[in-house]
C-alpha cells in the first residue's frame, strides 16, 4: 500500500499508539503497517487518541485508509463515523459496505 503521504517521522510519532490499538505486534513491527495502525485507532480509539491521531496525519491521510481499508480494519458502526466525520458520504445510501461485507 502506497504511505507517501506519511513521512518516516509521523510513522515513528505512531508507535505510541500500537500497544494500545496492535497489541499483538511490537511497535517496530506495528508501524511497518501505518495505514492499519492508523485504522485501527479509528475504530477502537478513545476520543483523546483520535483527536492526537487526526493532529498527527492529518484529514487526508484518515480519508486516504478509509479508501484503502482491508477486511478487519473497520467494524460497521466506526465505519460509517468515519464517512460522515471525513465528508466521505451525505446520507447513508453513499457509504460502501464494510470491507469484508461485500457480497458478490
Amino acid at each position: 500500500m502506497d504511505t507517501k503521504n506519511l513521512n518516516p517521522e509521523t510513522i515513528e510519532h505512531l508507535k505510541p499508539f500500537a500497544p494500545k490499538y496492535m497489541w499483538w505486534k511490537t511497535p517496530d513491527q506495528a508501524v511497518l503497517f501505518p495505514y492499519q495502525l492508523i485504522a485501527k485507532v479509528m475504530d477502537l480509539g478513545t476520543f483523546e487518541d483520535t483527536r492526537a491521531l487526526i493532529h498527527l496525519v492529518g484529514v487526508s491521510v484518515l480519508k486516504e485508509v478509509i479508501r484503502n481499508a482491508e477486511i478487519g480494519w473497520f467494524r460497521p458502526r466506526s465505519w460509517h463515523f468515519w464517512h460522515y466525520k471525513l465528508n466521505l458520504a451525505g446520507d447513508i445510501g453513499e457509504i460502501p459496505p464494510v470491507p469484508g461485507e461485500r457480497f458478490v
